[in-house]
């Protein structure tokens, strides 16, 4: 069998792959705090006796991040599918943060 060499990698695809990699970093560093933030709010939620979920935020947040997704000119689905997923972690999170307190 004939094996080729890989063909090199042409450097504005280089480029935009470190600028790709660059930005995976901070959108974990973003979530990594988002997530900080909303570790408090679910202790504060637990404390004050509130539910985990919050319908009508949720709803609002859904809204102005469609808003900003268009924008950005971003798939405005795309932008909710990703913020239901987080906002379900988030959830999740608290939830846990609640039943624990319970305890």
């Amino acid at each position: 069998m004939d094996q080729q060499a890989p063909k090199p990698i042409p450097p504005e695809l280089a480029e935009l792959r470190s600028s790709i990699d660059n930005i995976d970093a901070a959108l974990v560093h973003l979530l990594a705090e988002r997530f900080k933030c909303t570790q408090k709010v679910g202790r504060l939620k637990a404390t004050a006796g509130l539910p985990p979920a919050d319908p009508g935020r949720e709803a609002t947040q859904i809204a102005r991040l469609r808003r900003l997704a268009e924008e950005s000119h971003l798939d405005p689905d795309f932008a909710e599918k990703f913020l239901a997923f987080i906002v379900a972690e988030v959830i999740h999170h608290h939830e846990a943060i609640r039943d624990g307190a319970r305890e």
